[in-house]
């Protein structure tokens, strides 16, 4: 078959199949133009997904008659005004969105510069049908109708309208994400979505895209290293989700998907998160135009980096710092759904006699005592003798009693997570704090101190170790202790002494201190089983970060075990100079706060 030169029909609807795959494809350029146009203000509206009507309207420079007529053939763009393609700092830069859009659609473009006439231009799948003059305020507005309907091949691989519009709103709620300086509205049949105004700072903007919670539950990122510089929004460990939607990465103001996102960030929350929950974030790159190539996705959705264990040494230095900064923090208030558990219910009111002589100071304390000598004299008479009539009720209520204090009681304000004042169920400490009521829970955070202090003998503070009297043989498989022999000299680091005793068999001399009596078989055998489980890719001392977890588990004070004021005090305020002791080692949290206004909410004060 002889080479032949492609139709220009055919080369748009070819380009149309790289650029806009689905109706977000086609909408995000339409709104990277508007951005790019100098907009402070984008207006999107949708129908059925975008599949029969995409309109986009912004407030910037707009076009004149000829511009709109060059911005409707490919490769024409005002995006690149040198043949440097690798210092474009635009959001597009092809010049291929409008005219392939046009190849597969019915396109209405209408612009209008300042101080110049209004113009319209409208191409009905490749072809102009129309154009002449238009009313419209400076800027432009496009409207795009019938996606595919002529290719069929592309119209029956679309998924759902509401598959459709999910997709089309991520794309709106990235690009708003990445420019918090403008105005966005997003409309959906009719009905409005998304509405967030322009000149927010970014954890405004962030919080009003993803969860209003995550203003309260998240920690700011800020670090340079040379000419990169990272910045953004992540979410407190406790505050997190079950799936990864909500993880989004800008380079220098460009939304776009990169695996490597996903392993740095796995690599920061290590040890902080359970495996299948994922945090919110949102981090902003700005790397030199010469270390970054934009040009290797037709959608401009994935770029490549110069030296990408660069930045991914930066992502998961600057998280991991950002984290330690507030180590003893979690989600500062419990979930909604718990607070709304906290209701009154009603009660039936027990009779009088029982309501009065619960409140008696004495089980044989006269009526007056309530009243005071010059109270009704009827009234009096009459409870004391109904009093009587319950006494062995009376008798058997519990009885409150005021202690002398031993000590004097400490401050509430000079301390984050407050003084304890009782224990319930024998695992929940519950805390008076200068701004609410602090529930911790005793095994998760104690589970977490013992981590911090196993993570530093892994760092070079050797952790104290406890020799046993009698060495403990432990049995297990060969490929067991083959893999406990390659990492005794880093277990010895955290304590714990063992050597090979057979080919299916390991001898434990001796455990950590910080652990107490455990059992020593149960902490080998796990121990042997998470260096099998994690990822093979992971290295060793990876491996052992995780290892450590498991450690700390055995060791830390159980649920059902009663402390002492002392020892509950002693806890908080080690976890409040602690890293990461906000959450335990599987990422739940180790402390809620209810605050008083809440407080106060519940008992109708407020």
């Amino acid at each position: 078959m002889s080479i032949r030169r492609l139709p220009e029909k055919l080369v748009n609807r070819i380009a149309a199949g790289e650029v806009v795959e689905r109706p977000a494809a086609a909408l995000k350029e339409l709104v990277e133009n508007a951005v790019d146009a100098g907009s402070t203000r984008i207006s999107v509206r949708i129908a059925e997904g975008g599949i029969s009507r995409i309109e986009v309207e912004d407030d910037g420079c707009g076009m004149t008659a000829a511009d709109m007529a060059l911005a409707l053939e490919r490769h024409a763009t005002s995006k690149l005004p040198t043949d440097a393609i690798e210092d474009v700092t635009t959001m597009g830069f092809r010049g291929e969105a409008l005219p392939s859009i046009a190849s597969v659609a019915r396109l209405t473009l209408e612009s209008r510069t300042h101080g110049g006439d209004g113009w319209k231009r409208v191409v009905d799948n490749g072809a102009v049908i129309a154009e002449g003059p238009a009313a419209l305020a400076k800027g432009t507005r496009v409207l795009v109708e019938d996606l595919f309907a002529r290719v069929p091949a592309r119209r029956k691989f679309l998924r759902s309208g509401r598959s459709e519009y999910a997709a089309c709103l991520d794309a709106v709620r990235r690009l708003a994400m990445a420019r918090p300086d403008i105005a966005f509205v997003v409309e959906h049949d009719g009905r409005r979505v998304l509405d967030v105004q322009g000149g927010q700072d970014r954890l405004t903007r962030v919080a009003a895209l993803t969860q209003r919670e995550l203003a309260a539950n998240s920690i700011g990122v800020d670090l340079d290293r040379g000419e990169v510089h990272l910045g953004g929004v992540i979410s407190l460990p406790t505050y997190n989700r079950g799936i990864a939607d909500h993880q989004y990465l800008f380079v220098n103001g460009r939304p776009v998907k990169d695996r490597l996102l996903v392993g740095a960030l796995r690599g920061a929350y290590a040890d902080l998160l359970a495996r299948d929950r994922h945090p919110v974030v949102a981090l902003f790159l700005d790397v030199p135009t010469s270390e970054v190539d934009v040009n290797v996705h037709p959608a401009k959705t994935e770029v490549r980096f110069r030296d990408p264990q660069l930045i991914r040494g930066m992502i998961v230095g600057g998280l991991r710092r950002a984290l330690d900064e507030h180590g003893f923090r979690s989600v500062q208030r419990p979930a909604e759904a718990a607070l709304a558990a906290w209701q009154q219910e009603p009660v039936a009111p027990p009779p009088a006699p029982t309501l009065f002589a619960a409140h008696l100071p004495y089980p044989h304390a006269p009526a007056t005592h309530l009243f005071g000598a010059e109270g009704d004299a009827a009234t009096t008479a009459l409870l004391r003798d109904r009093i009587v009539d319950f006494a062995p009720l009376r008798d058997a209520l519990p009885m409150g009693r005021a202690e002398p204090a031993i000590a004097p009681v400490p401050e509430v304000d000079a301390h984050p997570l407050g003084i304890a004042r009782g224990q319930i169920a024998k695992t929940y400490i519950v805390a008076e704090a200068e701004d609410g009521l602090v529930i911790v829970d005793q095994h998760a955070a104690h589970e977490r101190l013992v981590l911090e202090q196993l993570r530093r003998g892994m760092s070079g503070q050797a952790v104290p170790s406890q020799g046993l009297l009698l060495p403990e043989v432990v049995e297990l498989d060969e490929p067991a202790c083959d893999r406990l022999e390659t990492a005794a000299p880093q277990l010895a680091t955290l304590g714990v002494e063992l050597e090979r005793f057979g080919p299916a068999a390991v001898m434990v001399r001796a455990t950590p201190a910080m652990l107490g009596a455990i059992d020593c078989h149960k902490l080998v055998t796990d121990i042997a089983d998470d260096l099998a489980g994690y990822d093979a890719a992971l290295g060793l001392s990876e491996r052992l970060e995780l290892v450590a977890a498991t450690m700390a588990c055995h060791g830390s004070v159980r649920a059902g075990r009663t402390l002492n004021v002392a020892e509950m005090n002693a806890l908080l305020r080690t976890m409040e100079v602690t890293p990461h002791s906000g959450q335990c080692n599987h990422g739940r949290p180790t402390w809620v706060k209810l605050a008083m206004d809440d407080v106060e909410k519940l008992f109708g004060r407020k």
